[in-house]
This record gives structure tokens, sequence and C-alpha cells, in this order.
């Protein structure tokens, strides 16, 4: 049997997709059901599904983002999503992650059997398949996934941001956003960290005015001695002499 979690946070959709639907007719059964966006997450985490009915938008979590994240980790699972938002863009992107239906609100029982009938006839053909390469969807949602990790680097250097802030961030584990980050960039999450930080470093050494300790503490170090060390490591030279070259 294939298992199906449902995320919906209107109640009445929730309940009817649960008991409407002849889950059995399709070789399947509904595992778990959430009414937000971190439930739903935490959920599927927990019961890898193969099979997902969700809302696109509700409130705390971007859609596209789960979807991302989702696909990434979960690579096999067949998403349907069901919005009240009529968006073509926003469709073709989440097609582009790996949604196989995007229905909109309300649904007729017609669409949603068919989206059930193509999630199941793909999981059967990927199963007969069984093929070890990465798909072109999974791909796409690993690179979403490292963008939209670097966008908040970028946008936060400063906070003294960990690996497992940028991850809960964009809805994976650390382990795995790290294992993306070093896939796509060819680094690990401390040298891209590291990076755009002493990039910043380097523009606040053009102010005289500045100290090099308060540059430290600008850009996100803990201390200047480790600040001193990492940008020596990265421009071979320390702040004082890289300010002396200016």
């Amino acid at each position: 049997m294939y298992k199906v979690v449902i995320v919906d946070d209107e109640p009445v959709i929730l309940q009817g997709l649960e008991k409407m639907v002849d889950w059995n007719r399709y070789g399947c059964v509904v595992a778990g059901s959430a009414r937000s966006g971190a439930e739903g997450l935490r959920i599927i985490n927990e019961l890898n599904p193969d099979i997902l009915f969700s809302d696109i938008r509700m409130g705390e979590i971007s859609g596209l983002d789960m979807i991302a994240a989702l696909k990434s980790e979960h690579r096999n699972m067949e998403i349907t999503i069901l919005t009240g938002y009529r968006d073509f863009e926003y469709a073709r992107e989440a097609v582009t992650l790996g949604v196989r239906r995007f229905l909109l609100k309300p649904s007729k029982m017609q669409e949603i059997n068919e989206a059930i009938e193509a999630m199941t006839a793909a999981l059967k053909e990927r199963g007969r398949q069984e093929s070890g390469s990465e798909s072109d969807q999974t791909t796409q949602a690993g690179n979403f996934i490292v963008n939209r990790a670097l966008s908040y680097m970028e946008e936060h250097y400063a906070d003294k941001l960990q690996l497992n802030d940028v991850a809960e961030h964009v809805y994976v584990s650390p382990w795995h956003l790290s294992k993306l980050i070093n896939s796509v960039r060819g680094e690990s999450f401390s040298e891209v960290m590291n990076g755009i930080r002493i990039r910043h470093a380097k523009e606040l050494l053009n102010d005289p005015k500045l100290r090099i300790g308060d540059i430290s503490d600008e850009v996100g170090f803990q201390d200047m001695a480790h600040f001193s060390r990492v940008f020596k490591k990265v421009t071979g030279m320390s702040p004082n002499d890289y300010r002396k070259t200016l």
C-alpha cells in the first residue's frame, strides 16, 4: 500500500480527502494529516510517505520552498498541490520542482482521482525502473534550495549564522543542506559562509576609521583571532596587511 499524507489548513478539505476518496481502490492508505505546513513537514519526515496532497500557502511556510525541500529529501515522493490561488508562474515553477498535479480549489472528485491515478502510475513506473541516477527534478529542487540558502546567508551574514539556522530557513536537515551546498558549490557550508563574510570585511577595511575588531564583529565572527585566521586563509594576508595595500 502506498502511504498518503494530506496537509491543509481547511478542516473541510482535510476531512473530505480522507473520507470521500476510495483510497483502497488505488492501493493507498492515508497514513497521516496536518493542518499547518510546519506540522506537515514533521509528519512527512517521520512517515516518509509515497504521496502528498498539500495546500501551497499556509502562512508561515513558503510553498515553493516546501516543495523544493520535500523533493530534495524525499526524491521519490509524488506531490499534488491544492490551492485557491490562480498563479500560472507559481504553478509552472512548482511543476519544474517536481509537482505532479496543480489543482485549483474547489477541486472536482474527477480531478482528484485523476491526480491519484497519475501519482500511483508514476510510483509503479519508478519501481520498475529502479534508476540510481538523480532526476532532473531532484537536481532542480537541490539548486533551488542552495540558491535560497545563499540568499539568506548574504542577507544575514552579520548575525553569526550557523548551519542549523540556514537549514531551518529552507526546511531541510542540516546534514542535507551541507551535502547540497558541497555538491552545487564544491565547498563546505563554513567555506561559503566565510567567503561571504571576508568579502564584506574587505569592503569595510577600505574605511580607515573602522577598527579591525569592530569589522570582525560586524561581519559575524565570534572573535578577532578567528577573523584574522580565516581572513589570512582566504586572502593570503592578515587584515592589517590587506588594509596597507589599499
